[in-house]
């Protein structure tokens, strides 16, 4: 089997299932997610990812049906059964099945899931990205399926010619400090970083970005290689001045900006960038080898 769906216990090819009308998903998206990439049939970092599930879960006051272990071995069994060697495995829950009504429903979370191939990006070219105002709600520590703004940000980016969009908060959009040009927060998809005078810079974990797993790893390898870390807003003049530019996500763990809004950014710490790629990467096939 080459793509993979589950329902409620019901699995099948993706095109097969049918979910219901009345599923929450429909009528609000009141629901949250998670997601990771499985290499040779193992999900990568699939605990870290299980855990900011629940999290985001219990933002929303939402009860997965599953336990933490319970879930992770679904996920993994569910990864096992597809052929290929790269996949991108999906999971949701929502809060369940009722006739249409804004207060919540009764009853137990509806678990989704979807497996389908995706494969490697190349690492080490660097990609265009484009810069999009953020006017998401102030929500965005939940990995929430209400991605209206993500979809639609990330279209102006595909119709550009660019790979992702990059958000940035004014101060008519968005609350605490914004430096310079306003505040430079996260991509459509990705969470994104900047090398300045040796050093990782990446947003603060508040409500404004999603704390991401791949991002996670990058500041660990960086303590790892020596480069000081910086968890500290950045504006968007800093951005465009940056020595290089990264995106950061499940997919591609670590991966340089050539242009952004067609102006060329970064070139100037192809040294650290080059170390960093390659120690996540190297950490991540670790995961799979050693974990399996």
């Amino acid at each position: 089997m080459k793509t993979l769906g589950y329902y409620n216990g019901t699995t099948g090819e993706i095109g097969d299932l049918r979910i219901p009308m009345d599923d929450r998903a429909c009528w609000f998206g009141d629901g949250v997610y998670d997601a990771t990439c499985a290499i040779r049939q193992r999900a990568l970092f699939l605990e870290e990812h299980v855990d900011r599930f629940f999290s985001s879960a219990a933002l929303l006051q939402m009860a997965p049906p599953l336990s933490r272990e319970d879930l992770a071995g679904l996920l993994a069994g569910l990864v096992r059964q597809v052929e290929g060697d790269r996949h991108f495995l999906y999971w949701q829950i929502t809060r369940g099945t009722a006739p249409r009504n804004h207060a919540f429903p009764g009853g137990k979370a509806n678990l989704w899931a979807f497996i389908r191939p995706s494969p490697a990006p190349d690492l080490t070219q660097k990609v265009r990205l484009i810069t999009v105002e953020d006017t998401r709600f102030f929500h965005c520590h939940v990995k929430t399926l209400n991605l209206i703004p993500n979809t639609l940000a990330s279209e102006r980016a595909k119709r550009a010619g660019a790979a992702e969009a990059v958000f940035y908060r004014t101060e008519a959009t968005g609350k605490g400090n914004f430096p310079g040009t306003g505040r430079v927060t996260e991509c459509a998809h990705s969470n994104i970083h900047i090398l300045a005078g040796g050093a990782f810079r990446t947003a603060p974990l508040d409500n404004l970005i999603l704390p991401g797993v791949a991002r996670a790893h990058l500041i660990k390898q960086c303590g790892l290689l020596g480069v000081p870390v910086r968890e500290e807003a950045f504006s968007l003049e800093e951005l465009f001045a940056a020595d290089e530019v990264i995106i950061s996500s499940s997919g591609t763990y670590c991966q340089a900006a050539s242009h952004i809004d067609g102006r060329p950014v970064g070139g100037r710490d192809p040294e650290t960038l080059d170390n960093l790629r390659r120690a996540v990467t190297a950490e991540a096939e670790g995961y799979i080898g050693q974990k399996w």
